[in-house]
């Protein structure tokens, strides 16, 4: 589920500045889209994203100037629809009275900035877009290990936060604990977080809610992260078979993400921190291009290659002693008797 988002939100994280309508700010932003009103400007109108919040650059403010009064102010009442959210005009740019005059009446508010059109743009897009983006909560423990979000889940009381708590301890940082948000960035990329809720908090059963910030300080904490591995706390089984040597290639899909997985079991005497920690070094290796599994794989190649080569020249050696024993028999038969 994505996130609300108002013009007051995009003006204070964006630091944009209020020309006018600061009393107007909580129209709220449904797409992440921003449109630059070229087309509309001459007068076309079959296609205008009147959702989008609307931006005004040096090329959009030129053009607008060799417009006449009357034409102006059509385009303008045009633009300023119920659902625009704001107007914004970059570059310390003055915005046209006539645009000045419809978002009044229209209770549109605009928005100004010093920064250029390309640089505001994507300033704003990125933000909207992480914050209307389609969100999914996961039960699981989310940690920055060695600069990797690692997304840790099991069931329930297995041990998913009292793993963290160590990790915290060993220098690593706590993104989540419990449920985390976990949102698409990109085709590659998911982002995770808290829940404003749970926010650099941890429950240790037998201790309680503890504040992991307070505790260990603002360096063990982190207000969101990318995942990039997922591992799974499974209760220890004999009769399950676990990966041994690192072939399996399981992954678990999150939105359009396929992320690698790796299933720990679980017993007692087990170190789960160490081993996620060299889960996570393991991982960065293998997209460094490194593969230990792939090293030992030739290794063992290696070594039957040599035993086969080993067997072959024993066999060739035996055969010719054979060989040469058949000879001196037969030699010692064709003798001649003294």
């Amino acid at each position: 589920m994505a996130q609300s988002v108002t013009v007051a939100d995009l003006v204070k994280n964006t630091h944009l500045s209020v020309f006018w309508g600061r009393e107007y700010l909580d129209r709220p932003i449904t797409t992440s889209d921003i449109s630059r009103p070229g087309l509309e400007l001459t007068g076309y109108f079959n296609y205008y994203p009147a959702k989008r919040i609307q931006i005004f650059g040096i090329t959009e403010t030129s053009f607008a100037k060799g417009m006449s009064d009357e034409e102006l102010k059509e385009v303008m009442t045009k633009m300023c629809q119920p659902e625009t959210p704001a107007f914004v005009i970059s570059t310390q740019l003055e915005p046209p009275e006539q645009l000045v005059a419809a978002a009044k009446k229209a209770h549109i508010p605009i928005l100004g900035s010093k920064l250029t059109t390309s640089r505001i743009l994507s300033n704003m897009t990125t933000y909207l877009e992480a914050k209307l983006a389609e969100r999914k909560s996961i039960h699981g423990v989310l940690v920055e290990v060695y600069g990797l979000g690692v997304l840790i889940t099991g069931d329930s009381g297995i041990g998913k936060s009292e793993t963290a708590l160590e990790l915290v301890k060993r220098g690593h940082r706590l993104i989540a604990d419990d449920r985390v948000e976990v949102y698409q960035q990109d085709e590659q990329t998911l982002i995770g977080q808290a829940p404003k809720i749970l926010n650099h908090l941890l429950e240790i059963r037998g201790i309680g809610i503890i504040d992991v910030m307070n505790l260990f300080g603002a360096g063990a904490v982190r207000s969101q992260s990318k995942v990039d591995l997922i591992v799974h706390l499974d209760q220890w089984n004999k009769d399950t078979k676990y990966d041994r040597l690192g072939t399996d290639r399981e992954t678990t899909r999150i939105f359009d993400v396929d992320l690698k997985k790796l299933t720990i079991p679980v017993k007692p005497g087990r170190n789960l921190a160490i081993i996620i920690e060299t889960a996570a070094m393991n991982f960065r290796a293998r997209s460094m291009g490194y593969d230990a599994t792939k090293v030992f794989d030739e290794n063992l190649n290696e070594l039957i290659k040599e035993n086969a080569t080993k067997n072959d020249k024993e066999q060739k050696y035996q055969k010719q002693e054979e060989e040469q024993n058949k000879q001196d028999i037969s030699k010692d038969a064709n003798k001649d008797p003294e």
